[in-house]
């Protein structure tokens, strides 16, 4: 009869306990296997490293060294980094697990899309997009869709004008069951704004950008400039005041958010960056000794300079050490490239391998080129920082609607009750008209414009 190995039992007994810890996280059943292939590759990869003996160093290192696998997909990625999680800090409950920034590597290992901001017009490969198009624009009218992306190209128009622009005319053909109406187009046009308005309940400002995107096709693609369109009238745009957070609640999200995503937050709300400025900020944006950061290529094609915060100048220059390490260790991998611009890559043909060039805040893994399939490691996601931001207001309890916009909304708001100028706020903010920037007057009071409530004069 044979005899069973104890260690074998020991065996069988960790795999049942870390499964049942699966099914308490509520992991799918289909995926269970998966999550005990991930911790089994990591011990196979560590075979001189007894499990409870890994340190945070340890994990990180494979993560580090896993994540330059471009082949490997994100959510394949994030799976193995959930199992790892899972293995260390509930089913061993190790220490150091309580405190390991788990969330880097999960939110950070998100690749930028093809549509991407950053790099989604850096690679004018027109006919391929055409050629790989599923909208009803690049399906049934290829020529058009060929001669729009041209024009609103060579108009420079924003990346997220386009892609708001093309959204709207897809939608208008669907309305048109893929029909596209060049005489009388202006009823047409009306009856798609009617619908949007009464059946789809839209507001005037969307009414108004999908108006904006017909008579930009009508006129610059089709070269048919839409007439009259019957009574339909603009909407006026609604002036609503900004949500901006008082100092003691600016203090209660940092400290309800994690340490990796504090930094970044922190800096948004020292800066007024806008959330896609801060990730795609390079290490030779930072400027020590005018204690200044650089913000290139913001909002309307334009560069300005916002303060360097004092307090976050010595965990910058920690960043930027950590950024130099992890560069390095890319570079003896035979990677190490970062995304630059058509125009920057061909003036500078070998900086796109040098320190300064470099994203202040990299993705946690090495991730392919939407566009070229280079095996690049991109900035680190933006919604990673937004969906950090939410979560961090709810767990401070905070009931007013927070996004990553509100920290630039507080950071001119409290400049102004600080005394600033009104134009200082507006170069640092970059906005073209100081009108735009006067909309904080309102709120930087007391409240109703800094009147006091006669009711407070009573003994009530």
């Amino acid at each position: 009869m044979e005899t069973r190995n104890p260690s074998d039992a020991r065996v069988d007994q960790f795999w049942t306990q870390y499964l049942q810890v699966l099914q308490r996280f509520r992991i799918p059943e289909k995926s269970r296997p998966w999550y005990r292939k991930h911790v089994e590759g990591f011990l196979d990869d560590n075979r001189e490293v007894r499990l409870r003996e890994h340190t945070p160093e340890t994990l990180s290192r494979w993560l580090e060294q896993l994540g330059r696998n471009p082949a490997i997909e994100e959510w394949q990625f994030r799976q193995k980094v959930d199992a790892l999680r899972l293995l260390y800090a509930h089913f061993l409950q190790t220490d150091w697990a309580k405190a390991f920034n788990w969330a880097y590597w999960l939110n950070g290992s998100m690749a930028l899309e093809a549509d991407h901001p950053t790099v989604a017009r850096t690679y004018e490969i027109i006919d391929q997009t055409v050629e790989n198009a599923q909208t009803p624009l690049g399906r049934h009218y290829p020529a058009l869709f060929r001669k729009f992306l041209a024009v609103v190209r060579i108009a420079d128009y924003a990346s997220n004008t386009e892609k708001s622009y093309l959204g709207w005319i897809n939608r208008f053909l669907r309305f048109q069951k893929n029909r596209l109406p060049c005489d009388a187009a202006e009823s047409t046009v009306a009856s798609f704004l009617e619908d949007l308005a009464l059946r789809c309940k839209v507001s005037g400002t969307t009414q108004g950008q999908a108006l904006n995107a017909l008579v930009f096709f009508y006129s610059r693609v089709l070269e048919k400039p839409l007439g009259d369109i019957g009574p339909y009238q603009r909407p006026k745009k609604p002036r609503r005041l900004p949500t901006v957070l008082s100092p003691r609640e600016i203090e209660s999200i940092f400290a309800a958010l994690p340490p990796k995503n504090s930094l970044m937050i922190r800096l948004m709300y020292g800066t007024g960056m806008r959330v896609m400025e801060c990730v795609r900020l390079r290490i030779l944006d930072i400027d020590f000794d005018y204690h200044q950061i650089m913000v290139r290529d913001g909002k309307g094609k334009k560069d300005r300079s916002v303060p360097l915060p004092r307090l976050l100048e010595a965990a910058l220059r920690k960043q930027i050490e950590w950024v130099a390490t992890l560069h390095e260790r890319d570079l003896r991998a035979g990677l190490g490239s970062v995304f630059l611009p058509n125009a920057l890559a061909r003036k500078f043909r070998n900086a796109d391998k040098e320190l300064r060039w470099q994203y202040l805040f990299p993705a946690s893994r090495i991730a392919q080129d939407p566009r070229s399939g280079t095996a690049r490691r991109h900035h680190i996601h933006q919604s990673v920082l937004q969906k950090s931001i939410r979560d961090a207001a709810r767990r401070a309890g905070i009931s007013k609607r927070v996004t990553s916009h509100t920290l630039r909304h507080s950071f001119a708001t409290h400049l102004l009750q600080d005394g600033a100028d009104i134009r200082t706020v507006q170069q640092l903010l970059g906005h073209a008209d100081v009108s735009t920037t006067m909309i904080y007057t309102h709120v930087a009071g007391l409240g109703g414009h800094g009147a006091r409530s006669p009711l407070d004069r009573l003994n009530v």
